[in-house]
């Protein structure tokens, strides 16, 4: 095999890995999303060390200054990227080399290829999850959009998929934001423990040059520096917690789009979506399928799929850095892509979604939805223990079956006959209006309380 050599790797090595060890050690096919970030990381680090005094004014200048232009390149699509210098720090290291000479080998000076490239994911990481905040907020406001809209509008609660008790649209949408406002918490609270700069750390023990790791932290934006050497080549939690936090909220988009698909069926026309978010058959002329819902259900499989192969990675690892490492970025990679791509198509979908007002009204009354409020009455107005109220709608339940109608369809002498005290008030609390309205306790579904937690969200939201 041809061999070829690395001049990066310095004296050490003789020649350079054949191409088989060259496919599986370099890593710029997919690091090279990290430029920008191995950029700033650089540039801050070369002041840092004029500062200090360790180099020059004139060579921190020259290889700021360099960086910049080899920043422009790749941004401008004119960077060649070489697979043979292995990785993003390498080919930029190289060309900056080619653009400034001498000064562009003082860079590497007090640190390691190690804290490196822990600073520059860990930058992208952050970075990511503000990205992600920005996506959840712009799809909560469209839930809130759908919520107001059909603060009042009754459809069907349910359990095990069968209807269990009339709720209002605008109540089903808010559980989303709940959901995605618990995801906005863990995205932020990953930023906060990820927000420590590992650049210093070296290769693993720290520098004995004077370097002030404060000042780099401080202009990347970090809260501080990291405490302990070996953490800090090692660490990948932030990458884990991403993964985490990305596979709970995709759990969730995943669960609503579970929703959209069986609303948007024809047994059950609760919503229409629009043509933007479905396709067609190319047989069946009719058909218009909920085509991104359902790869927005699909899509918890990769990002899954990135969480458990990352901690399958780390879980055997001793310390300090092994090259299995460079495997943790293809998978968060991958992961955030997909994350975002299906937050984008979500909140398309739920804005332009037209919700079937009179068909979740239709559905809501079906499934005796109203025998808790029934059972209820029984409690409140006659003084019945609940467990015989349970027992005396039950009764009438079966003997609504048995007629082939809904509890309001009873008549008031079929109500006596399970429970002679029964009055005819009792029909106030059937109707699936007067059910959901009565769900007054702080966090029910009755429209007042909707609105309240609408203008809730609003104020938080600002």
């Amino acid at each position: 095999m041809t061999k070829t050599s690395n001049q990066m790797w310095g004296g050490r090595f003789s020649a350079g890995p054949d191409a088989i060890m060259e496919a599986i050690n370099a890593s710029i096919d997919f690091d090279q999303r990290l430029a920008r970030q191995d950029i700033e990381g650089s540039r801050a680090h070369a002041a840092m060390l004029a500062a200090q005094g360790i180099i020059t004014d004139s060579d921190a200048t020259a290889i700021r200054e360099g960086l910049l232009t080899v920043l422009s390149e790749i941004e401008g699509g004119k960077f060649e990227f070489s697979k043979s210098l292995e990785d993003i720090h390498m080919n930029v290291e190289a060309r900056l080399k080619a653009l400034i000479g001498e000064p562009a080998g003082r860079l590497h000076t007090a640190r390691s290829r190690n804290d490196q490239v822990a600073v520059d994911f860990r930058l992208w990481v952050r970075e990511q999850c503000d990205v992600v905040d920005q996506a959840l907020d712009g799809l909560i406001r469209a839930l809130l959009v759908q919520a107001e809209a059909g603060a009042d509008w009754v459809m069907p609660g349910f359990t095990h998929l069968q209807v269990a008790q009339p709720v209002t649209w605008g109540h089903h949408m808010l559980a989303y934001v709940e959901m995605l406002a618990r995801d906005r918490s863990r995205f932020a609270d990953a930023r906060k423990r990820m927000n420590e700069s590992p650049l210093g750390a070296a290769a693993l023990a720290g520098t004995g040059f004077p370097i002030d790791r404060h000042m780099t932290a401080a202009a990347l934006g970090f809260d501080r520096p990291t405490a302990n050497s070996l953490d800090s080549t090692s660490d990948r939690d932030f990458a884990l917690e991403f993964l985490a936090a990305s596979s709970i909220c995709a759990m969730h988009l995943s669960r609503f789009a579970e929703e959209l698909v069986i609303w948007s069926s024809a047994q059950f026309r609760f919503v229409m979506m629009s043509d933007q978010w479905s396709t067609g058959s190319s047989i069946m002329p009719q058909k218009k399928n909920p085509d991104a819902a359902e790869l927005i259900r699909a899509k918890i499989g990769r990002i899954f799929g990135a969480n458990v192969a990352l901690m399958t990675v780390m879980k055997g690892l001793p310390l300090t850095y092994s090259k299995d490492m460079q495997e943790d970025k293809e998978q968060v990679f991958d992961a955030a892509d997909n994350l975002m791509l299906s937050l984008a198509a979500m909140t398309g979908m739920v804005e332009t979604m037209t919700p079937q007002r009179e068909n979740l009204r239709k559905s809501a009354a079906l499934g005796f939805s109203t025998a808790t409020d029934l059972a209820d009455w029984l409690v409140r107005e006659l003084g019945l223990p609940f467990r015989e109220a349970h027992h005396v709608t039950g009764a009438l339940v079966a003997l609504a079956e048995g007629k082939g109608c809904d509890l309001p369809d009873l008549s008031l002498a079929d109500m006596q006959s399970a429970h002679a005290g029964i009055t005819q008030s009792v029909f106030d609390v059937l109707g699936v209006e007067n059910s959901v309205a009565s769900r007054l306790s702080y966090g029910g579904t009755a429209p007042t309380r909707v609105r309240e937690q609408i203008a809730r969200w609003k104020e938080i939201l600002g």
